[in-house]
């Protein structure tokens, strides 16, 4: 009796065995599969977020289509001036954030957005109308509550004003760090000031902003409930705006010496 109690244990544990393995071969080969088009389609979701950015999104009509308005340049954040260094193509920025080939380690009085490494070189995407630019999108990032905040702000061919911002990857609270993906909170961006007398001047800020406020043009309304994602998306602003990030870069662009 024991003898085959201890058949059918066997045959239960080799049936498990040989599930787990088919299972384990069939998630594989699916990943496998579909890795081209899931790099896909996180390309086309980036450039989604880039031309919504913008303002330039456009539901219904195709991505690719509306991205051909976009040019794709490196830029150099040490000189502010285009760079043809690495390839914008194939170039990975958050990567080359974690590369000590690619990327210079931050002092506490530089690392205003606690990002700790920057990368030597960015990917900007220039908007043009005929041959002046329109706008430039620019890849801003860093930590608030619970993750890194990835995303793109606009500014306009004015290279102060901006034309909106987006973030496509994070993973902060839902309904109260997470409202940054609310179009009705987006919208406070647009028309906004970034720079006065050369500084950066754009805050988020605890609260609404009163429209007597003499500095409204330059701040933007928090989160509500959530300190910690607004005070992380102020403290982004600030560093890549700010010389350490694209304020070389824009003042290079707007003397045409970039």
């Amino acid at each position: 009796m024991a003898s085959g109690s201890n058949d059918r244990i066997s045959k239960v544990l080799l049936v498990a065995l040989v599930l787990c393995l088919v299972c384990s071969v069939v998630v594989s080969s699916a990943a496998v599969l579909l890795r081209d088009a899931q790099e896909v389609n996180k390309a086309l979701d980036k450039k989604t977020n880039i031309l919504a950015a913008a303002g330039l999104y456009q539901p219904g009509v195709s991505v690719e289509q509306q991205f051909e308005k976009i040019e794709t340049r490196v830029v150099d954040l040490d000189t502010g001036k285009f760079s043809d260094a690495v390839s914008a193509e194939t170039y990975d920025q958050r990567k080359a954030a974690k590369d000590p080939a690619l990327s210079d380690s931050l002092s506490d009085e530089e690392d205003v957005a606690n990002i700790s490494r920057r990368e030597k070189y960015a990917v900007v995407y220039l908007v043009r109308e005929g041959d002046a630019i329109d706008k430039v999108v620019l890849p801003v990032r860093g930590p608030g509550l619970w993750s890194t905040l990835h995303g793109f702000l606009a500014i306009e061919s004015d290279l102060n004003t901006v034309a909106g911002l987006g973030f496509y990857e994070h993973a902060e609270t839902p309904g109260l760090g997470g409202e940054v993906d609310n179009p009705l909170w987006k919208a406070h961006w647009p028309g906004k000031k970034v720079y006065q007398d050369g500084d950066v001047e754009l805050s988020v800020i605890k609260g609404s902003v009163e429209s007597d406020n003499p500095n409204a043009e330059y701040l933007v309304d928090g989160l509500s409930g959530a300190t910690l994602t607004t005070r992380g998306i102020d403290n982004l602003i600030r560093f890549w705006m700010g010389e350490e990030g694209f304020a070389k870069f824009l003042s290079n662009l707007k003397t045409g010496e970039a």
